[in-house]
């Protein structure tokens, strides 16, 4: 049986898969990439992946016995996948031909990406014209979706429970939105009648896929895990029934129909689950958020930016579905045979590792007033984590007792009774009766440790504010569970490591300081807190008190190996902060959430250009004010240099004025009366040469040499 098998499935070793980037067809790719010719024919119980893991080399996956994966992508500049042996993007016809005759597989997956419909239809279309010129037989498997079912009579209108199998697949009636897609397995089924020993082909009706990093059901993943306020939503009543398949419970489908080349042409893939929409909301808000929901129109599915129209109309679907033929005749090792209600944990384990969503676990610690909350604030703001405060912890507790609403969610045991609430509730309140309002270290303990374990807190994270204070506290908040065993060669201590801090950060700063931050408070803030005088100089000599011991909270830590990071706070203003932040930062690393939302990303670039607008706006402006001023002092200037000038020309005016007086003085007396009177009388004779004549004149009757 091994042999013959492994004989007929050395026929189908290079596989085409079209976009191979996408979600599902990725997941499909990567599986296949590491499975072994005929695997799912041999021993139903022998793992199908033998040995290949996902983050090995091309050269290891092209190995001898393993399918060959090549494939095409959208275009866009992506990463190269690892368990690809080769990628094509941009190609003509004539190409993709070529590329597929090369391959014994070839599969289509139109389950995400209507825009394949009309290549997938072309491709098989194509292949099967040019079976004359195979060099050996060829398969074509189209996976599809069972929106092609949507609008399908029931089998038996007398009882709707009934569902369709494979055998019911001729009475299928599609979504109007998905005709296309109907008419193109139509055209497969008929193009594989022919000539199957050379070209044989199949259609493969997916339920909603889910698993790994989700796709359609993301978005009720990505609320719970966010824990939106009011809840994870449920559009509409949410009471269809909706036929689900894990992805790569998918692919393992895909393998037996390469591995057995079945008879049938047409396969339902879908897992036993019949559960409604809202169960599956329920199942994802209980296990990976708060456990609220809440329903909302249904209209507002529309609004939503991360879901196409087509799987929109998918999550409003309601069948039920059983994949008859493939139970009986399949060797499959479910991923999750019973659905995702039944596999919610193991699904959104999937979900955050592949995701790389992951808690981060801070510890803040240091003396009254230091800035400890402001501090944990901006980290939470940052990280997007959960403070935890003592106070305000102890305040949520109360208030969900006596809402008859508390969960033990460290142990998972669900809502308490009412009776036990209330018999717990009680108790608190009598120990704070004789404690004067507080509580004794058992219950605080308690408290905390539940709040830590809660389902927030395990997923995205916390920042323990200001607790434990001691180390009896911090060896009790910590302590090991009884399912944690103790590693005997470990010489750290037992501890419980899913709520155990990451990072501690120790605040500290001198008493002048705290005091003097203390004292400028306004009064209306100080007012009934713990930073009147009297109780902060109180709360400050305890801290020093319980952290110069042998024994302290920081000690606890440094035995176990936690990183600690000492920072001195020096300043109150918003200057230091950053400097506080941009250690954290390094320290911690880069968020392991998600990043902002498409709306936040624009408000964040929305307030970046009205920053930068502003930025312009104020440099334009001092420009313009410097312009003026420079312009003013040009103005000013040129003034005085016209005045000086003009004083200069006046002095100079003068001083000519006053040597000239001698001069002209002298003319007039000595020269200008004969010079005069031989003028005139030049004038009356008409000399034929006056100079010479004048010249004669002015000796003749020289009053000096008379």
């Amino acid at each position: 049986m091994a042999q013959e098998a492994a004989g007929r499935a050395r026929l189908y070793n290079r596989i085409y898969i079209n976009n191979i980037h996408s979600y599902s067809s990725k997941h499909i790719s990567q599986y296949l990439s590491s499975c072994r010719f005929g695997a799912s024919l041999v021993d139903p119980e022998v793992d199908e992946r033998e040995g290949v893991q996902d983050d090995q080399t091309n050269e290891a996956k092209a190995k001898e016995g393993t399918f060959q994966i090549v494939g095409t992508t959208s275009g866009k500049a992506e990463q190269k996948c690892s368990f690809a042996a080769a990628e094509y993007n941009n190609l003509t016809q004539t190409e993709l031909l070529h590329h597929l005759m090369e391959c014994d597989v070839i599969i289509y997956n139109i389950t995400e990406h209507a825009d394949q419909i009309a290549e997938a239809s072309w491709a098989v279309s194509a292949l099967h014209k040019e079976i004359d010129e195979f060099t050996g037989p060829k398969m074509f498997i189209l996976i599809s979706t069972v929106m092609t079912w949507a609008l399908s009579k029931p089998v038996d209108p007398d009882d709707p429970e009934i569902p369709f199998t494979e055998e019911d697949y001729r009475r299928r009636k599609a979504h109007p939105n998905f005709k296309d897609h109907i008419a193109l397995e139509k055209l497969v089924v008929k193009l594989g009648k022919t000539n199957r020993s050379q070209f044989c082909t199949y259609v493969v009706a997916a339920g909603l896929q889910y698993g790994l990093e989700e796709q359609v059901f993301h978005l009720f993943f990505k609320k719970a895990w966010l824990g939106e306020a009011g809840g994870v939503p449920v559009f509409g009543d949410g009471s269809n029934i909706v036929p689900t398949v894990h992805v790569t419970d998918l692919a393992r489908i895909v393998q037996n129909i390469i591995d057995r080349k079945p008879n049938p042409q047409y396969f339902l893939a879908v897992d036993d689950s019949k559960h409604t929409m809202e169960e599956i909301v329920r199942a994802i808000a209980n296990n990976l958020g708060s456990g609220k929901t809440q329903t909302v129109p249904k209209d507002d599915l529309y609004l939503t930016q991360d879901l196409t129209q087509a799987d929109i109309d998918s999550l409003f679907v309601s069948l039920r579905m059983e994949a008859a033929f493939l139970k009986e005749n399949f060797n499959m090792r479910w991923i999750s045979e019973t659905g995702i209600v039944e596999n919610i944990e193991r699904v959104t384990e999937e979900y955050k590792l592949s995701r790389g969503l992951l808690p981060v676990r801070i510890c803040l610690l240091g003396p009254p007033a230091v800035g400890k909350s402001t501090v944990a604030e901006k980290i939470c703001k940052h990280y997007k984590l959960h403070h935890v405060r003592l106070k305000e912890t102890i305040a949520e507790t109360l208030a969900n007792l006596e809402a008859g609403i508390y969960q033990d969610e460290g142990e998972n045991e669900g809502a308490e009774s009412s009776g036990g609430a209330q018999e717990f509730l009680e108790t608190l309140r009598e120990n704070m009766e004789q404690n004067g309002g507080l509580l004794d270290d058992q219950f605080i303990i308690q408290i905390m440790k539940d709040k830590l374990k809660s389902k927030p807190c395990t997923n995205q994270g916390f920042v323990l504010d200001g607790f434990p204070k001691t180390y009896d506290q911090a060896k009790e908040l910590f302590s090991a569970e009884e399912d944690e065993l103790e590693d005997a060669r470990s010489k750290i201590p037992p501890h419980n490591k899913k709520i155990i801090p990451e990072f501690i950060f120790s605040l500290d700063a001198t008493d002048a300081f705290l005091k003097k931050r203390v004292l400028n408070l306004p009064e209306s803030v100080v007012e009934g807190t713990s930073y009147s005088q009297e109780k902060f100089l109180r709360r400050l000599a305890s801290f020093r008190e319980n952290n110069s011991e042998d024994e302290t909270v920081l000690n606890f830590f440094d035995e176990l190996e936690i990183p600690l990071e000492h920072i001195e706070i020096t300043s109150s203003d918003d200057l230091d902060y950053l400097l506080v932040m941009e250690k954290v930062s390094k320290c911690v690393g880069q968020p392991r959430n998600y990043g902002p939302s498409s709306e936040e990303v624009e408000l964040e670039e929305r307030r970046q250009v009205e920053i930068r607008i502003r930025e312009e706006a104020a440099l334009q402006a001092e420009m313009e004010r410097n312009e003026a001023e420079e312009a003013a002092q040009r103005t000013q200037k040129w003034e005085e240099w016209s005045r000086r000038l003009e004083e200069i020309q006046r002095q100079e005016d003068e001083l000519l004025e006053a040597e000239s007086v001698p001069l002209r003085q002298y003319l007039m007396r000595d020269v200008m009366p004969t010079l005069t009177q031989g003028l005139i009388e030049c004038c009356r004779i008409r000399p034929e040469d006056p100079v010479d004549f004048l010249a004669e004149y002015l000796l003749k009757n020289n009053p000096e040499a008379e």
